[in-house]
């Protein structure tokens, strides 16, 4: 692991050139802050549903974890090719990464773990799911990683920032005509599928079909949204995610148990994919910006012009989006409308300039500590939650009978007890950590270098 680099200066050093550049705290403590709001979201979400991801429209909590995660990816790249000799090789060596990473996705997210509740291992690949959370950051990790390897000036301090990466505003005005493009311009007619559930229309061999009528274009609603329609036509109905968030719109009549009742509409029941391919577009765009805060990063000399320039950026960002929201772009998660990727990401530039200032700036790196440890194991974590390996490896200690187990205790606690569950909450997120800790080294052989 490099050594902590509170201050990276434009004078060259051996950190700078060699493979592993020196790491930033609050960029490591920005990342760990994202993993814990991604188990809070995870877990507190059923039982604090403000902080959950927004139906549709809007932005709760939850919402700003992803473009979080993109915009911390695209700061540290700006970190990584600082200098580059041989381009060919660091494009091989990023597009080897950004493979992984999307393989370890497709593993994670592909329908091979079933949950806690089935215990079951293995997926049809008829019906695996192709893109979900680290498939996404791959995307916009490969782009960004282009971007700065093939399209920057390393005369930074000559011909100054925005012409050193001039190219750069070029890739992320073209991905986001393209995206608006694509998004308001396509028509999407009436289009149906096939379901399992007893709710149908008519049925065909053993399944239900639902029709959902559309024919029109440019609408941004859940059922006939043109990115919808993309997935559908190039990765299938069945390679979607089966259990959008538009099922919690009032229009659905979500029941307790998950289930959507036959009396709500033929959209409800069929699945969307909110990592999809038209919004992995500017998805990527997040990851741009974020790599232009990293160049900010990694060629102003002093705390001073750094934090300047990055609020300078963040407030105009966040004004430009608030614009686009106010004129009728909505702020969408789901469709990461463009009004959605410029507030998320001044988000993100305002939390990374106040952890910047906290950390690297008065030095209170102390109080921050776990954050950032949770950072450097961040994909470790993630691994670990996304798959439900802790909670099952809980889960297989039972007493007599499986159903007498600590996750079935937890939700008895959960209803009877609720500071008992929070004090049992606290220790199963510190075994959480203490097993992430065990399998570190195993992720980083396989996603880094």
């Amino acid at each position: 692991m490099a050594d902590y680099a509170p201050l990276l200066n434009g004078v060259d050093h051996p950190a700078t050139i060699c493979a592993k550049p020196p790491r930033i705290a609050s960029l490591d403590v920005f990342r760990g802050l994202c993993v814990f709001l991604m188990m809070l979201v995870d877990y507190g979400g059923s039982i604090f549903p403000i902080i959950a991801h927004s139906p549709w429209n809007g932005l709760h909590l939850a919402d700003f974890v992803m473009p979080f995660f993109l915009f911390i990816a695209g700061v540290s790249l700006a970190l990584v090719y600082k200098k580059v000799t041989n381009r060919a090789e660091a494009t091989w060596k990023a597009v080897f990464k950004a493979l992984k990473l999307f393989l370890l996705g497709v593993l994670l997210q592909g329908g091979y773990f079933h949950g806690v509740t089935s215990l079951t291992f293995g997926v049809d690949i008829e019906r695996i799911r192709w893109f979900g959370i680290l498939q996404r950051i791959a995307l916009g990790y490969i782009v960004a990683a282009l971007c700065e390897i093939w399209l920057s000036r390393q005369t930074w301090g000559e011909v100054g920032f925005f012409r050193s990466y001039y190219w750069h505003w070029c890739v992320i005005f073209s991905l986001s005509a393209i995206y608006a493009g694509l998004l308001y311009g396509l028509y999407v007619p009436d289009w149906e599928f096939k379901a399992s559930t007893p709710t149908s229309v008519r049925p065909s061999n053993d399944s239900f079909v639902y029709l959902v009528k559309c024919s029109v274009r440019g609408d941004l609603g859940p059922a006939c949204n043109s990115a919808g329609m993309i997935d559908r036509c190039i990765l299938g109905v069945d390679h979607l995610y089966l259990k959008p968030v538009y099922r919690n719109l009032k229009e659905c009549n979500l029941s307790a148990d998950g289930e959507v009742p036959e009396s709500s509409p033929s959209w409800c029941h069929a699945p969307f994919d909110p990592e999809g391919i038209l919004s992995s577009l500017t998805a990527a765009v997040t990851c741009i910006i974020g790599l232009q805060y990293g160049h900010i990063l990694a060629h102003i000399e002093d705390h001073k012009g750094r934090l300047n320039a990055w609020s300078l950026f963040s407030v105009s960002i966040f004004v430009l989006g608030s614009f686009l929201a106010f004129i009728g772009i909505p702020v969408n998660k789901s469709l990461y409308t463009i009004s959605y990727m410029l507030i998320t990401s001044a988000s993100a530039g305002i939390t990374f300039c106040a952890l910047y200032l906290l950390i690297d700036v008065y030095g209170y790196r102390c109080i921050t500590s776990v954050l950032e440890w949770m950072g450097v194991h961040s994909l470790s974590i993630f691994v670990l939650v996304t798959s439900n390996l802790a909670i099952i490896a809980i889960q297989g200690l039972y007493w007599s009978n499986p159903e007498n187990n600590i996750v079935s205790v937890n939700r008895k606690l959960l209803l009877l007890k609720p500071k008992l569950y929070t004090t049992f909450l606290h220790h199963s997120f510190i075994l959480t950590l203490s097993v992430s800790k065990q399998v570190h080294w195993v992720i980083t052989r396989f996603v880094h270098k």
